[in-house]
This record gives C-alpha cells, structure tokens and sequence, in this order.
C-alpha cells in the first residue's frame, strides 16, 4: 500500500524530521490489522524480533502472524511480565541473551509491541544489540502512542532511580492504532491523558481548552476524538524533538510534572500502586503548586489544572494512593536529587508562568521545594 493509500484511509501522518533518523508516525484505526504496510523496510529474509508483555500478547501474535506472511526469515514473540518491575537489568540482559541464541544480524529488526515499558525495554535493547538495529515502535497504550513511543528515549529503571540507565535512539516507525485503546483498562486510559494534557499546559493554551471541552470523549475512547488528541500530541512533542533531540534546551519542558512524579514512583517501588501516568498527574498539580509559591501563576491557574484532573478521575494528591505511601520529604529530596536532569544535586523543575506556558528553572530555593512536598505528603517541615 503506498502513501497516497494510506492517507485516503484517514490514517494521521506526524512526522519526526532528524535528517538521516527521520520516521513516521501512523495513526489511526484497524492499522495493527495490515501492519505490514506501514514497514519502512523489506521485512522478507530479516529477522524479527518482537518484544511484548502478557496483556498484549495476542496483539504481538497477530503482527508475528502478518510479517510470517511476509516471508521474514525468522520472527518469533518474547513476552515479560505487565508491569513497570520489568524495565530492569535482568530484563534486558534476558532480552539480550533471547537474541544472541537465535542469531541476531546487524539487519535484524525489534519490534515492541505494548506499553512504555516494553517501549523504552526493547529500544533500549535495540540501541546496543550489534551495536544498534533498527526497531519499530507499536505502542499498545494511551500513555505510549503519546508520548513514550516517540523521540527515542530508552531505557530501564534501577532502584536508585527511575530511567537512570538508557540511550537516545530514534525508532524506525512508530505505528498508534487507537483501536487497541479499547481493551485497556480506564486507569490505563486515564494515565495516558495525564500526558495528553501535559502538552496543553507547556505550549498550546488551547488545546487545554479543548481538553476542558472534550476530555472526556479522549477518556471514553471516541475513535476520531483520540486520534486528535494523539495527533495533536505527537505533533507536540515531534516539533520539540526536532529542535532539541538530547534534551539540552526545550525538550525538559516534556518534564512538567516527572521531577515530582518520578521521585514518588521511585519511593512507592514500581510496586503497581502508582502508574506513570498518576504521578505525572500527581507531580504536575505539585509543580504548578511550587510555580505559585514562586509568584509565577495563580492560584486560579493550580485550582483549574487541579480540577481538570481531578474532575477526569485522576490522581492529584499521594494521598489518593492506595495503600499509603511511606516516604519523607528529607527521602522524596534525596531521589529528586539523584535524578537525571539534576546537575549536582540541584534540581531541575519545569514550571508555569500560566496555564500553557511552562519554564525550566534551576534555582528554586530548597525551602519552597520542602514546602510543598510537605504539603502534598502529610509531613510537617523542621
């Protein structure tokens, strides 16, 4: 099917312009059912090697299936365990091992199949296997098709931190069939729009606005709705890439909200209390909280993003995690400070000037940050 085909069957073209790494990203509905198409590359005589996890497997089956047909000359399925305990060490030492013994080539392709986990894992993989192959990207979750999928970060976690050890290596194509959205979970569902609504608060006043409007069809899975919200954000975050690919300037933007959120993922263990996408809502409501302690918005500006959220069902408080986090502001200070977008223990905070523009700013007084951790984890201040 050629490009002109494509674009008549209403499939969204977003594309990633790095020069010799540039790629596509497809979005639309039906897409996982001709997977084929979509390749930016022969797959008959390549070995194929896809990656994915235990909720999505069937899924992975059916693109094994498709590229089979094909005439790949090897493709079989590694599956890991749902969850965010599987972007470790020993996963990808496993994964590593799995291609080895079945005669990975430097032509040889990875294909992750599921959600930023199995995303960042199998890039990760991908980007140090051979010294790098090229690897497809076909996120199965809201939170992946907008956001971890695209702009090439990799990675695991270790239990100093979270994505502490990874590469930037861009993905050869990106393919988001918003029909796979349907079986995910509403928690799921709501994690991935924590990140949607991040590229409203950083840059596009407006498209919060519309959020404000039509979250709740993005949440309810209207077919033509997501994929406008997904379009919406992959452009976003493909105009950010290309101007800042290795995060030296605007791409820290993409990080309202992580500093915070990272930090109580870290402190709650990966342990499935609290999703990504929960502590980004979490961490973004902080941050706006700190950028209102610094006189840089209004408390109207928190109250609306705080509402927003709330109003869509997702967390804003640690409180709300289910059983309770145990953890210090002196602790949450000592993660934050190990995390990677500090340099020398001072941290690193995306803020807001107001809603739909955001800054990075370094020198935000340890008091204020202490203040607000205090506030939101129920621990008084010395």
């Amino acid at each position: 099917m050629n490009e002109n085909e494509i674009h008549a069957m209403d499939t969204k073209v977003v594309t990633v312009p790095l020069g010799e790494r540039s790629y596509e990203i497809f979005i639309g509905s039906g897409l996982l059912g001709r997977i084929g198409d979509f390749m930016p590359f022969d797959v008959a005589g390549r070995r194929i090697f896809i990656v994915s996890d235990t909720h999505v497997e069937l899924y992975a089956q059916n693109v094994k299936r498709q590229l089979h047909e094909q005439d790949a000359s090897f493709c079989d399925v590694l599956v890991f365990p749902a969850g965010e305990k599987t972007k470790s060490y020993e996963s990808l030492i496993r994964l590593h091992e799995w291609m080895l013994e079945n005669n990975v080539h430097r032509d040889s392709v990875v294909i992750a199949v599921g959600g930023g986990v199995i995303g960042d894992l199998a890039g990760f993989a991908a980007s140090t296997i051979m010294r790098g192959i090229e690897y497809v990207q076909i996120p199965t979750t809201l939170l992946a098709q907008v956001d971890s999928s695209v702009g090439g970060k990799t990675g695991i976690n270790t239990p100093l931190g979270k994505n502490m050890v990874g590469s930037f290596y861009q993905p050869s194509v990106v393919v988001a069939d918003v029909d796979v959205l349907k079986t995910l979970p509403r928690r799921e569902v709501l994690a991935g729009y924590a990140e949607i609504v991040k590229y409203g608060l950083i840059g596009n006043p407006r498209f919060f606005e519309w959020l404000e409007d039509n979250g709740q069809g993005v949440c309810d899975l209207i077919p033509e709705v997501v994929a406008y919200a997904v379009d919406v954000s992959c452009r976003t975050k493909a105009a950010i890439v290309q101007e800042d690919e290795r995060e030296a300037g605007r791409r820290a933007l993409l990080n309202l909200g992580h500093t915070f959120g990272h930090a109580l993922e870290t402190a709650a263990g990966y342990d499935g209390r609290l999703l990504h996408g929960e502590a980004v809502s979490i961490g973004m409501v902080m941050a706006f909280e700190l950028s209102e302690n610094l006189g840089l918005c209004s408390r109207e500006d928190v109250s609306r993003v705080e509402d927003h959220l709330g109003a869509m069902g997702l967390m804003t408080n640690p409180s709300s995690i289910a059983p309770g986090l145990s953890t210090s502001v002196d602790e949450m200070i000592a993660i934050m400070q190990r995390d990677k977008k500090a340099k020398d223990g001072k941290m690193t905070f995306i803020l807001a000037e107001t809603v739909g523009r955001a800054i990075v700013r370094s020198d935000v007084p340890d008091d204020l940050v202490r203040s607000v951790l205090a506030k939101f984890i129920g621990v008084s201040v010395a």
